[in-house]
């Protein structure tokens, strides 16, 4: 049998978010960033990587699980592997149909290398805050400049620029 494996993530398809604010006497100290991908990233790779017409995915329990399958020619059958999202604050529905599926696709092999990502830190001296209600926000929006990867499939490598083009993380294993 042979075995196919979808490529690693690029940097254009790993999307950062705020995953907390610390916050000091004076106001935030910083922010710690969370690597994703999104729904659309997930079905670019099994096109690519299985084609078009070689994969499915089946929504069940109201979205709650979905199942990804893959066909395999050699086998005649489908071959499938499944998880369970969580639901978002907008749009429930739909936020809880997408993460079941790129958790699926995590199954498959699909972004699992986020997992070994360090852990991001930018200090607020690179970062512009807000005051909104009493709550502090983050203005900027962050990239992922560059990544690299090592023989294990690791991250090796990450730099992150904020919505000015300014380098705000950089690392090296």
């Amino acid at each position: 049998m042979i075995y196919i494996y979808p490529r690693k993530l690029k940097a254009n398809e790993i999307e950062c978010r705020v995953g907390s604010i610390a916050k000091g006497p004076q106001g935030p100290r910083g922010v710690s960033l969370l690597l994703y991908k999104d729904a659309r990233c997930d079905m670019a790779i099994l096109d690519e990587t299985f084609g078009p017409f070689n994969w499915k995915r089946e929504h069940s329990r109201d979205n709650a699980n979905c199942t990804v399958s893959i066909y395999d020619h050699e086998k005649n059958e489908w071959v499938s592997k499944e998880d369970v999202g969580t639901s978002g604050p907008t749009e429930p529905e739909k936020a809880l149909a997408s993460d079941s599926f790129k958790r699926a696709c995590v199954n498959w092999g699909i972004g699992r290398e986020l997992y070994t990502a360090p852990f991001i830190w930018v200090s607020s001296d690179k970062v512009e805050f807000y005051e909104s209600n009493g709550k502090w926000n983050v203005r900027d929006k962050f990239d992922v400049k560059n990544i690299a990867y090592d023989d294990d499939g690791n991250i090796s490598e990450l730099v992150i620029e904020n919505s000015k083009g300014f380098t705000v993380f950089s690392w090296r294993a």
